[in-house]
């Protein structure tokens, strides 16, 4: 039984990069299009969602979306979410549709054709260097003064301990937040870790439920209230962790 379980994660996680590929080759010559001027990117977002949505179905996950505020059109946000998985990029686009750029590290422009995309549409962060932090400030601004929102995984990366249910949150998405006067959207995703984690031998199809809470509000807000509202936005998140976690759909397969 453990050779057939190992055999068929296997080829389901080599299936993911099938999926990966497919709707980007499909899609070249229009991605190439929409992302030559500033204007096609709203464009771009729409086939971004598609790839997405693809991938999710491809490999068997169902997404269950539960919002207490919903996102006005052209109101630029900070949506800010827990991060757990590969699958987190694509549940994010399918979950938002008001067009909004990754705040992304810059080691995933290495990925072969993904990566061509993905340096010139999102803004890219080197967090060992002080000087690309500034960048990832002027460039989300420019992101800004277009209408377009923000996402930033405020703990920084992946856990290395998979134990850990929510790192601790650093303080770029709240800073930018703050600066620019823009709401904040927390989301909170239940399952990805337990669907499609990093772990090569681990994971299933099945629900990946999304919660889409209140925003948090920074309009007359400084620098001083920065550490308050982290914590705050951490603190909700990480309660509904806890909710999910004694939810009984845990038990679905």
């Amino acid at each position: 039984m453990k050779g057939l379980k190992i055999i068929f994660w296997t080829l389901w996680r080599m299936w993911f990069y099938v999926l990966f590929t497919i709707p980007i080759l499909i899609m070249l010559p229009f991605l190439v299009a929409s992302i030559v001027s500033e204007r096609g990117y709203p464009y771009y977002f729409k086939m971004a969602r598609i790839w997405a949505k693809f991938i999710l179905f491809g490999m068997g996950f169902y997404y269950k979306i539960e919002k207490n505020q919903i996102l006005e059109p052209d109101k630029s946000y900070m949506i800010v979410a827990n991060h757990t998985s590969m699958t987190d990029i694509m549940l994010m686009l399918a979950t938002v549709r008001n067009p909004f750029v990754f705040v992304g590290k810059v080691e995933l422009a290495k990925i072969p054709l993904f990566g061509f995309f993905y340096k010139r549409t999102c803004i890219l962060v080197d967090r060992g260097c002080s000087k690309s932090r500034l960048k990832v400030f002027n460039e989300a601004q420019k992101r800004l003064d277009r209408g377009l929102s923000v996402c930033i995984f405020p703990e920084g990366g992946v856990p290395d301990d998979e134990s850990v249910m929510l790192d601790t949150f650093k303080d770029g998405a709240f800073r930018l937040a703050i600066e620019h006067e823009i709401p904040i959207v927390p989301i909170t995703f239940a399952d990805n870790k337990k669907r499609f984690s990093y772990t090569f031998f681990s994971g299933s199809p099945g629900i990946m439920r999304v919660k889409m809470h209140s925003h948090v509000e920074t309009l007359g807000k400084t620098g001083v209230d920065r550490k308050e509202i982290r914590e705050e936005v951490r603190e909700v998140i990480y309660n509904q962790l806890i909710d999910f976690d004694s939810d009984p759909i845990k038990s679905y397969s």
